[in-house]
């Protein structure tokens, strides 16, 4: 089973929550992260358990999220491997560098200056994978960031993650937008590489302003066209789930239409294989499969190649 200072938190914390976290569907958690939700959960439970001890571990928080400290490197790459594959980072726990299929932290340089500060924030980020982006927000003085994703390997890496640090302001969740209760609103709302993979934007949207507080802002970040919002035929860059690529001014007017104001367009930026690939620690076929050999301004499909954008509203 999860590890017992998980279930701790939950106790300890939702207090904090007016109407909060108690009233989140917190028995799906410990429904998901049990060996009869998923066959590979005793793998990598038993991978988490065999993680080495470190002296004195310390959290060194810059494009890299490290964890410096003393530790059998051996046994540490030993275990982290069997919670392959590794999408977020990087990470860096003794001397072991996790490179990770995103360099997210190219992610996070586009954004930071942009969205407003977060010091003292409540965060939720939606589709958080292993909770990389969480460290950079309490680093940037978040006050907690509650992390949901669906995929339970992302949440373990996380807990192999805050197996060091115990950190219980970091969450990752194995949830869905769709089962949270619009019982808690945060100050900061972040949706980044979800809004395409959605049926509906604007409900997506309409999601993401009722899960944030009257003031607060919500950062979205969207595979975008620089021409006309399409809707892929069957795959879009070798992903079966991608329903539209749309332009910015489609999400602008569905965030327009969920209530939002001052919407902004932040960064629109080219995907490089430099930003996305395939690694020792991510071993799959990547973005460079995934695009036209002979033309790489196309995906095999032949639909434009992945370009990302940042936009931010305020409730």
């Amino acid at each position: 089973m999860y590890e017992l200072g998980f279930f701790s938190r939950l106790e300890m914390t939702h207090h904090d929550y007016p109407g909060g976290l108690d009233s989140w569907p917190l028995h799906l958690v410990t429904q998901r992260l049990n060996p009869d939700h998923h066959g590979d959960y005793n793998t990598w439970a038993q991978a988490i358990a065999s993680l080495p001890d470190m002296d004195s571990p310390r959290l060194v928080v810059g494009n890299e999220v490290q964890i410096h400290g003393n530790v059998d490197t051996d046994q540490l790459i030993l275990a982290l491997q069997k919670l392959h594959p590794w999408r977020k980072g990087p990470f860096r726990i003794g001397q072991v560098k996790l490179q990770t299929e995103w360099r997210s932290d190219l992610k996070w340089a586009r954004l930071e200056q942009g969205i407003a500060p977060l010091t003292g924030h409540r965060i939720l980020d939606i589709g958080c994978g292993n909770g990389y982006f969480g460290w950079r927000m309490l680093n940037a003085g978040a006050r907690e960031v509650i992390g949901i994703d669906p995929t339970i390997l992302f949440c373990m890496q996380h807990q192999a993650i805050n197996h060091y640090l115990r950190d219980a302001r970091n969450w990752v969740l194995p949830l869905k937008i769709e089962e949270l209760p619009a019982t808690h609103q945060f100050d900061s709302v972040f949706s980044m590489g979800v809004i395409y993979h959605r049926k509906s934007f604007i409900e997506h949207a309409r999601q993401l302003f009722d899960l944030t507080k009257l003031g607060g802002q919500v950062v979205l970040e969207s595979i975008v066209t620089l021409g006309e919002g399409f809707t892929p035929e069957t795959r879009y860059a070798r992903m079966r789930n991608v329903w539209r690529i749309p332009h910015t001014d489609e999400l602008k007017e569905c965030l327009r239409n969920a209530g939002f104001q001052q919407i902004k367009v932040l960064d629109i930026s080219q995907t490089t294989t430099a930003e996305q690939h395939s690694t020792p620690w991510m071993r799959f076929e990547s973005l460079q499969q995934a695009l036209d050999p002979q033309d790489l301004s196309l995906t095999v499909e032949g639909y434009p190649a992945p370009v990302r954008a940042i936009l931010t509203a305020i409730k």
